[in-house]
């Protein structure tokens, strides 16, 4: 099973920038799409964006397009979210997950999970 740790949250003003990591290990990083999904209280866990074995295709939720990108660097078992342009509305908890599938947008698709790194943006 693969192990997974995010960080890069932080508190960031709106408009500004963050970038969380997510370090993997303990399985074949190659082997597994990565996904982001983010959670506040009250509410489900909801999917952000995901990538694809190789890295070459990537899926995004609405609110997020145009903003966020996700990439990987397999060599480094590491998978990136770059946020830009944030808004009081992106502030979560936001977690790293791994799908033995191609590529998955479902919660229940996803085998593995982070602990979660927490993003608030002020506004």
């Amino acid at each position: 099973q693969v192990q997974l740790v995010e960080s890069g949250g932080g508190l960031v003003q709106a408009g500004g920038s963050l970038r969380l990591s997510c370090a993997a290990s303990g399985g074949t990083f190659n082997r597994y799409a990565m996904g982001w999904f983010r959670q506040t209280p009250g509410k489900e866990r909801a999917f952000v964006a995901t990538v694809t074995w190789t890295g070459d295709r990537q899926f995004y939720a609405d609110s997020v397009k145009g903003r966020f990108t996700i990439s990987r660097d397999n060599a480094k078992n590491t998978v990136y979210l770059q946020m830009n342009s944030l808004k009081p509305e992106d502030t979560a908890l936001y977690y790293c997950a791994a799908s033995e599938r191609l590529i998955a947008t479902m919660r229940g698709n996803y085998d593995c999970w982070g602990q979660g790194t927490q993003v608030t943006v002020s506004s």
